[in-house]
């Protein structure tokens, strides 16, 4: 009321009545009234998703500082995200609400700001302040539509950045600045904007702001993208048989052992063969001979690594010959034929069967029986580039090894000398039902002895 009498220009009806009623207090009657006009509680808008609490993470102001639209205030932090507030008037902060790590609502002040202009700012002050007031001439420019007033619905207003200035221009002028193209940053209207748009000014005058001019660029139409249809293709073959085997081989509890072997003897053995290999009609002696006779030779030490388990029975069976599988990558998928009695066969003899195999494969003429009676199994993943893996095992077998790629990286000798070394890993993968770590562990190394010391096959 003693704002409302105060404006009216009725100060005498309002000393009078402040002096009959309440003698001592006429004087803050008049003092207090012009100050609380220009404060504004800044209220924490809805941030939507349906928050209605934020913690306070972090103030960018304190009381005393003065502010300008769309600095940053504080950062708040919901169960959701981080979320930046910035301020909405120009003025000086009175006061804070709330201490870092404290709760703040929706809806609840978050500050208290002084303003410039106590007449303006009160109109702009409704967007976050639970008091409504009515609002006219500039004012226009932040309200909602008279349908959606009509209706019912609740609109967050829209506020056309502007300084203080050119507010009270538009004011005077009876403006909208909604409707004044902006040429200010992000969209600020500049006061050159309300005298171009009154025609004080002629037309081009302000340039528009790089970021308001790129705003405004309206990116290029993509036209729509067309996903390719699903295809359904039946199992069959190779994948078929690999569908089965697999579901089997996940039954097995599978234990893993891996192990490094420096290959750098034998590169220098199989070099010294290579000409010898030729004349006995192996045109190219590989790594993977030697590592299938020294599996051969492991699994005569250690016959459980080449058993199988009878489940109906609780028994083991031990089988006599080293049928060896060996994975092989055809035209039709990956196939595991496999190596028959490698235990009385020579290094030269394994080639032959193994080039023969590879042959068959990619002309897709293996048989059944290539696959028959596998015991053991070797898998060479280092032609692919792996290092190391985890081999599945292939039911009835109860073990299987995988041999990465075979890479030069210096050594430490038994001189401490720093030497060029070829090293290839190992990845092993055992029946735990049947075999045990050690047992594992022990087989690897007989393995791997016979690799690094390649005169030790001269005695098979």
């Amino acid at each position: 009321m003693a704002t409302h009498l105060l404006r009216n220009g009725s100060t005498f009806w309002l000393l009078k009545n402040c002096q009959r009623s309440m003698p001592f207090t006429v004087s803050r009657c008049l003092h207090w009234t012009p100050r609380l006009e220009k404060k504004i509680a800044f209220n924490l808008s809805d941030i939507g998703e349906g928050i209605r609490e934020v913690t306070v993470k972090e103030w960018f102001v304190k009381v005393g500082d003065t502010v300008e639209q769309f600095d940053n205030l504080c950062e708040v932090q919901s169960d959701k995200a981080s979320v930046t507030i910035t301020s909405r008037y120009d003025g000086k902060i009175t006061r804070i609400y709330h201490n870092i790590d404290e709760l703040a609502l929706v809806g609840k002040p978050l500050l208290e700001f002084e303003v410039a202009d106590a007449e303006e700012e009160e109109d702009d002050g409704s967007s976050s302040s639970s008091s409504s007031s009515s609002s006219s001439g500039s004012d226009s420019d932040a309200q909602p539509s008279p349908a959606a007033a009509a209706g019912g619905l609740s609109i967050g207003r829209h506020i056309t950045p502007a300084t203080p200035a050119v507010r009270r221009l538009a004011k005077e002028h009876k403006v909208n600045l909604a409707k004044v193209p902006a040429t200010g940053k992000n969209g600020r209207v500049l006061k050159g904007d309300v005298l171009e748009y009154l025609g004080q000014v002629p037309p081009g005058t302000n340039v528009p702001h790089p970021s308001n001019t790129q705003a405004k660029l309206a990116p290029a139409a993509t036209p729509p993208v067309t996903a390719p249809a699903d295809r359904v293709e039946q199992l069959k073959g190779v994948r078929k048989a690999m569908l089965k085997s697999m579901t089997e081989s996940l039954k097995i509890p599978h234990f893993a052992y891996s192990d490094e072997i420096d290959m750098s003897n034998l590169v220098k053995f199989r070099s010294q063969l290579q000409a010898s290999a030729q004349e006995q009609g192996v045109p190219k002696l590989t790594f993977m001979p030697f590592c299938i006779k020294a599996a051969s030779i492991a699994l005569t030490k250690y016959p459980i690594v080449n058993s199988s388990l009878d489940l109906a029975s609780e028994s083991i069976i031990y089988k006599g010959a080293h049928n060896i599988s060996v994975a092989i990558d055809t035209p039709q998928g990956l196939v595991v034929p496999n190596i028959k009695n490698c235990q009385a066969k020579s290094i030269i003899q394994i080639a032959k069967d193994l080039n023969e195999l590879v042959e068959r494969g990619r002309t897709g003429s293996l048989g059944p029986a290539d696959f028959a009676d596998g015991t053991f199994s070797l898998s060479n993943i280092g032609i692919v580039g792996g290092t190391y893996t985890h081999p599945c095992i292939m039911a009835p077998q109860v073990a299987i090894g995988a041999m990465g790629r075979t890479k030069a990286v210096p050594r430490f000798n038994d001189k401490d000398e720093i030497v060029k070394a070829h090293i290839m890993s190992v990845s092993w993968s055992a029946d735990h039902r049947v075999i045990d770590g050690v047992t594992m562990a022990s087989f690897s190394n007989v393995w791997k002895q016979h690799l690094e010391h390649p005169a030790l096959f001269l005695l098979y």
